[in-house]
């Protein structure tokens, strides 16, 4: 079991029962270097997704509850007169870390939500005119609850577009239900956790899935994914060039995991889903995921693949 990602996945299986799929889609997003937002339900597992994650990948993690008072200076820090040193000093806030963990990010306020944008995009943060950059790798997990719950709000379209992935943990199943209520009688599965893996070693992985090769066929073909997004009637709004560029990334990712050395249609088929569904709005039914889901699905079927199109010319 010498494979890094074979170690991470085979490590966090311990403390997420029967939830193989959303725990290797958030392995690929860090791989890809992205965000991920986890839509569910209180109680399912979100928060112990990203505290697993944080040991096992050996990330310093902070955690952040966003409720309606939190502020701006809570998220990104700030500047305050130090008397004993005669001058002002920065007060980091919770995003100097490795992996922030954002709890009900759409219970706070659009502007507080707003703070995070320079750091989500750009892996730094502005106080006062003053540019601090952020630990490297920077990652965060930001959970909320499904939009109508009591105490939420829509989390602004640019906000949404910077998170790499949108994922769902859901209800274990019968059996891993069972499984998760023995583990839980004993200890802390936390505890349990190993890190397998150091924080340049995440870099260093990056940096190969980076590497990876896309022809530009394939480039071609998520530019006609995206673009059937931006011109279907049902969509309001379509997939930005963003949202195509963290579709090749997420490729990579998941090529690598494949333990290929490049891209091939199944790849973006594999990411298509939680790499899109945040990024469209519905004209009749917003916030509607499971029609968006469906929707994205008759679309993807609709694009020919490059080799689909290469059999058709003959």
């Amino acid at each position: 079991m010498s494979n890094p990602s074979t170690q991470v996945l085979h490590e966090m299986k311990k403390v997420i029962n029967g939830k193989d799929d959303v725990i290797q889609k958030v392995w690929m997003t860090f791989l890809a270097g992205g965000h991920v937002l986890v839509e569910d339900l209180p109680g399912v597992g979100k928060t112990t997704l990203a505290k697993a994650f944080s040991r096992v990948v050996g990330l310093d993690s902070n955690r952040i509850q966003f409720t309606p008072d939190v502020v701006a200076s809570d998220v990104i820090g700030f500047t305050m007169f130090d008397k004993e040193k005669n001058e002002f000093v920065f007060k980091e806030g919770a995003v100097m870390c490795n992996l922030l963990l954002g709890d009900e990010i759409n219970r706070t306020s659009s502007r507080t939500q707003a703070a995070l944008l320079e750091a989500m995009q750009e892996k730094q943060v502005t106080v006062d005119g003053v540019t601090y950059p952020l630990p490297a790798p920077f990652h965060v997990i930001a959970t909320q609850n499904p939009y109508g719950t009591i105490g939420t709000q829509p989390l602004p379209t640019a906000q949404i577009d910077r998170f790499m992935t949108k994922l769902s943990v859901g209800y274990p199943d019968f059996e891993d239900q069972v499984e998760m209520l023995k583990n839980r009688q004993q200890t802390d599965p936390l505890s349990s956790l190993t890190q397998v893996i150091t924080k340049n070693e995440l870099l260093a992985l990056q940096q190969q899935v980076q590497n990876l090769f896309i022809h530009e066929e394939i480039l071609r073909y998520v530019t006609a994914l995206t673009e059937k997004t931006r011109n279907h009637p049902s969509i309001h709004q379509g997939i930005s060039p963003r949202g195509a560029l963290a579709l090749c990334q997420m490729a990579k990712a998941h090529a690598f995991l494949q333990e290929r050395d490049y891209v091939i249609p199944e790849d973006i088929h594999a990411v298509w889903l939680p790499t899109s569904r945040h990024r469209i709005v519905m004209s009749s039914v917003p916030g509607a995921e499971h029609e968006q889901d469906t929707l994205l699905e008759k679309l993807l079927l609709s694009v020919a693949t490059p080799d689909q199109a290469m059999l058709a010319t003959f």
